[in-house]
């Protein structure tokens, strides 16, 4: 028969790795963010890809990443451009219909973690 330590043993580590995994945002495929964008509006997800194009204004700036899948622009406050060819991973809220530079983007990333390279 099992004490009441034995038994509590199990069940503290299995609730870490639950709460651990909960708090973290979702990891997704660009081309799965852009065909369900209603899905994730408003939600934090993380994607991984390399940056295919960027530019910068007054503190803010844009970068596209491509993960084979799709593109998605990713907007950046304070957070620094990455360089044309660099594989990062970031985390951001899916937002429609932002204005930047006189550019639109319908579905962007505004990045609210630092980039992984």
């Amino acid at each position: 028969m099992q004490s009441p330590i034995q038994r509590n043993a199990y069940v503290f580590p299995i609730l870490l790795l639950a709460t651990i995994f909960v708090g973290c945002p979702q990891q997704l495929r660009i081309g799965e963010l852009t065909s369900n964008t209603g899905r994730y509006a408003n939600r934090e997800v993380t994607v991984t890809g390399t940056v295919v194009s960027s530019f910068g204004l007054l503190g803010q700036s844009a970068y596209e990443l491509d993960d084979g899948t799709g593109k998605i622009w990713v907007l950046s406050q304070n957070f620094g451009t990455p360089s044309k060819g660099t594989r990062v991973g970031i985390t951001g809220r899916v937002t429609q219909g932002v204005n930047l530079g006189g550019r639109s983007f319908a579905v962007a990333l505004r990045q609210s973690h630092e980039t992984h390279y």
